[in-house]
C-alpha cells in the first residue's frame, strides 16, 4: 500500500502499537519478485523508472484529488523533464477526479498484461462508490513504449459493502510461480483479494481468490488490516510470498503482529502463515546472498507501557528495525538494528523514528541487497523534524553495522536543500537503479515546504551513495499543483 502515512507523530507512542488506538495510515515498502528487488521499467527501455503521487494534489480545483507522477529513468538519473502526470481527468483513466479521492493513495508495479512493460495498480483509497463515500477504487494502468500514457482499465470491488478503502493496499508479484505478475489488493477489512496474472486490457484477471490472514479488520474510518502488504521470495522456492503486517487478534492489546504467507502453486497459503516480529513498514531483499529474500520491519515507536504497565514489545527508544533472515523453510533466525547498534550513525533518541520507512537495493554490485532507513523525525540542529536517512550496506553474515554506514541529511554536503522544521526527510524512500549501470540509487521523499513535497535523487558511484550529481525534484518540476498539501513524495511504488 502507498497512503500518505505521515506519522503524526506526536502521538508515535504505545498508542501507536495497539490496534484500536493507531494514529498513522502507513504504506508498504517494497514489493520484490525475487530475492533481487526488482525495478520498474514502464517504457521498456531497460533503465529503472520511479512512480510517485500526490494523492492530496488539487486537481482542476478538486482537492485532494490526486496525481501520480512518473519520472522515467535515463543515464544521468531521473529528473522532472522526462516524466507523465496523471489524474483520473486524463484520457483513458477510470473514473474523474473528485475532491477527496486520493488518487495514488496506494501503489504497486508489474507487468500484470505480460506485454513486456511494467503497468501500475494505483489505489483510489478514497473514490466514493454509490453512496458509499469512502468505498475506494483500483485503477491499472499500462505501460508502453512511451511509457505510462493513461491508457487503463478498473480493478472493480468484488465485495463492495463488506469493508471500506478498496485498493488501500496493493502488491505484486508471482505467488504462484507461473510466470506471470499476479497483484493482491486489501481495504479495510482483513480479507485480500488475490489476482492471477494475465490480465486482460479490460481489466479481467485469469482467475480471483480470497486471502484470510489471522489478522484484525478495520471499522468505520480506519482502514486497520491490513497496515502493509510486502511481498518477496523468502523461501528461494522461485514463488513470490507475502508479509502482512497487521494487528493480532488473541489479545485485548491488539498489538501490531505481521505474518509470512508463502506463495504455492495454488497462490497464498494462510494455513502455513509464520508470525514474525513487529514493524509496519516492511522489505524484502536478499541481503547475505544466499539466495533467500530476508525481511526487515520498521518498528518505529519508543519502548515504554501501556496504562496497566504492559511492556510494549520490540521496542526500543527511538525506534529500531527488525530482521528476519530468509532459509529454505522461510523466515529463519532475528537480528535487530537501532542507532546504539555498532557503528550505526547518531544515537537512538525518543521520537526519532528510527525505521519510520526503509528499502532494499544493491548500492555497489556485489551481490548483497543494501538497506536505507528513516528517520522521518530526527531533530537536526534548532530544526526540529527534519529528518536523515541511513544507508547500511549487506554482507554475507547480514547487515554490516561496522562499516561504511551513511548518514544523509539535507544538510550533508552537496544533498540539495537545507535541513527544516517538519521537513521528515525520508518520508518515503526508494533504491531503484534510476541510470542502468546495474547499481541501485536513492530516491528520498520529503514533506518540504510544508506538505508541497519533493524527491531528492541521489546516485550510486558503483560503491556508495554519493551527492555528486544529486537534484532536487519538486511540485514545480513534475506538474502538481502547490495548492494546500499535496504530499507530492510521500509514496512511492514498490
Amino acid at each position: 500500500m502507498r497512503a500518505h502515512h505521515r506519522l503524526v507523530m506526536a502521538t508515535a507512542t504505545a498508542a501507536a502499537l495497539t490496534g484500536g488506538l493507531l494514529t498513522l495510515t502507513a504504506a508498504p515498502a517494497t514489493a520484490a519478485d525475487s530475492t533481487t528487488v526488482a525495478k520498474a521499467d514502464f517504457n521498456g527501455d531497460g533503465i529503472g523508472d520511479l512512480a510517485t503521487s500526490a494523492s492530496a494534489a488539487y486537481v482542476g480545483g478538486k482537492k485532494g484529488a490526486g496525481q501520480v507522477v512518473v519520472l522515467y529513468g535515463t543515464r544521468t538519473g531521473v529528473t522532472g523533464s522526462k516524466r507523465t502526470t496523471i489524474t483520473q481527468d486524463t484520457p483513458g483513466v477510470p473514473g474523474g477526479a473528485e475532491a477527496g479521492d486520493a488518487f495514488g493513495g496506494a501503489l504497486a508495479y508489474g507487468d500484470f498484461n505480460g506485454d513486456g512493460y511494467d503497468d501500475l495498480a494505483v489505489g483510489i483509497t478514497h473514490e466514493k462508490v454509490g453512496d458509499d463515500v469512502n468505498g475506494g477504487a483500483v485503477a491499472l494502468l499500462w505501460g508502453s513504449k512511451s511509457g505510462l500514457t493513461g491508457k487503463g482499465a478498473d480493478l472493480p470491488d468484488p465485495a463492495v459493502g463488506s469493508h471500506d478503502f478498496w485498493g488501500h493496499n496493493l502488491a505484486a508479484g508471482d505467488f504462484d510461480g507461473d510466470g506471470r505478475t499476479d497483484l493482491v489488493v486489501g481495504a479495510s477489512g482483513s480479507t485480500l483479494y488475490l489476482y492471477k496474472g494475465g490480465f486482460s486490457s479490460a481489466g479481467t484477471a485469469a482467475s480471483r481468490t480470497t486471502v484470510k490472514p489471522p489478522i484484525q479488520g478495520g471499522t468505520g474510518e480506519d482502514p486497520l488490516a491490513p497496515l502493509n502488504l510486502t511481498a518477496g521470495d523468502v523461501n528461494g522456492d522461485g514463488r513470490t510470498d507475502l508479509v502482512v503486517d497487521g494487528y493480532e487478534t488473541k489479545t485485548r492489546y491488539g498489538w501490531n503482529t505481521n505474518y509470512w504467507l508463502p506463495g504455492t502453486a495454488n497462490g497464498l497459503s494462510t494455513a502455513a502463515a509464520k508470525k514474525l516480529r513487529a514493524g509496519i513498514i516492511t522489505g524484502i531483499g536478499d541481503i547475505n546472498g544466499d539466495g533467500y529474500g530476508d525481511i526487515v520491519s520498521g518498528a518505529f515507536w519508543d519502548s515504554g507501557k501501556v496504562d496497566d504497565g504492559t511492556p510494549l514489545p520490540d521496542a526500543s527508544t527511538g525506534g529500531r528495525v527488525n530482521i528476519t533472515y530468509g532459509s529454505v523453510s522461510g523466515p529463519d533466525r532475528n537480528a535487530a538494528i537501532d542507532q546504539n547498534t555498532g557503528n550505526v550513525p547518531g544515537a537512538s533518541e525518543k521520537g526519532d523514528a528510527f525505521g519510520g520507512e526503509l528499502d532494499l537495493g544493491d548500492i555497489n554490485g556485489d551481490g548483497y541487497q543494501d538497506l536505507v532507513i528513516s528517520s522521518i523525525f530526527e531533530d537536526l540542529g534548532n530544526a526540529s523534524d527534519a529528518g536523515l536517512v541511513t544507508v547500511l550496506y549487506g554482507s554475507a553474515s547480514g547487515v554490516n553495522t561496522a562499516t561504511k554506514a551513511q548518514s544523509i541529511a539535507q544538510s550533508t554536503a552537496g544533498v540539495p536543500g537545507n535541513d527544516e522544521k517538519g521537513d521528515h526527510f525520508g518520508m518515503d524512500v526508494k533504491l531503484d537503479d534510476v541510470t542502468g549501470d546495474g547499481r541501485a540509487d536513492l530516491l528520498v521523499g520529503s514533506d518540504e515546504d510544508g506538505g508541497d513535497g519533493a524527491l531528492v535523487y541521489l546516485p550510486s558511484d558503483g560503491t556508495k551513495i554519493t551527492a555528486t550529481g544529486s537534484r532536487f525534484v519538486g511540485v514545480k518540476n513534475v506538474g502538481v499543483s502547490a495548492t494546500g498539501t499535496p504530499w507530492f513524495g510521500s509514496i512511492i511504488a514498490n
